[in-house]
């Protein structure tokens, strides 16, 4: 790879936004999950609404939410994008002692939606971690990963299942 090719660089090798003025606007969307690790304990304690700080998946969705919107703002070269939605979903294992959060993040823009996706999933898991912090200081955070997107030049990507 070389200068030429990474668009974030101007001709100087300094740091530049990229300009996507004549980038036609086409609908784009991205998904992303996070995983969580906590004690089996802890995971009671969120599913029957027990953390003393209190609805741990209706907060955290709710700053999920703001996360995608404010993801221009956070990342120094992201544009600022007009979200046209936001879907978060918790995914609560007992037995696997997990949850996996996903987001989809969609716009009709010209510039995608992955940074806001992955931003909107890891701000939720840090927001079920400060809320159970209290309980179980134990809790992991993994596999923050883009899982799909459509729309723009680039068109779909799939991540593949992992093999074991």
């Amino acid at each position: 790879m070389t200068k030429d090719t990474l668009t974030h660089l101007d001709k100087r090798g300094y740091a530049r936004m990229v300009d996507v003025t004549a980038k036609e606007e086409t609908l784009r969307e991205a998904t992303a999950r996070a995983r969580l690790s906590v004690n089996p304990e802890t995971m009671k304690l969120i599913t029957e609404n027990g953390i003393p700080k209190g609805d741990v998946f209706g907060v955290a969705r709710i700053a999920a939410i703001m996360a995608a919107k404010k993801t221009g703002q956070l990342i120094p070269l992201c544009h600022p994008l007009e979200i046209t939605g936001v879907e978060v979903e918790f995914l609560p294992s007992i037995e696997k002692g997990e949850i996996i959060i996903e987001a989809q993040v969609k716009t009709r823009g010209r510039t995608g939606v992955e940074m806001e996706a992955m931003t909107a999933v890891a701000i939720g898991a840090l927001t079920i971690y400060d809320m159970c912090k209290g309980v179980d200081k134990n809790i992991t955070i993994t596999e923050i990963a883009l899982q799909k997107k459509r729309g723009g030049k680039s068109g779909e990507f799939q991540r593949h299942a992992k093999k074991d």
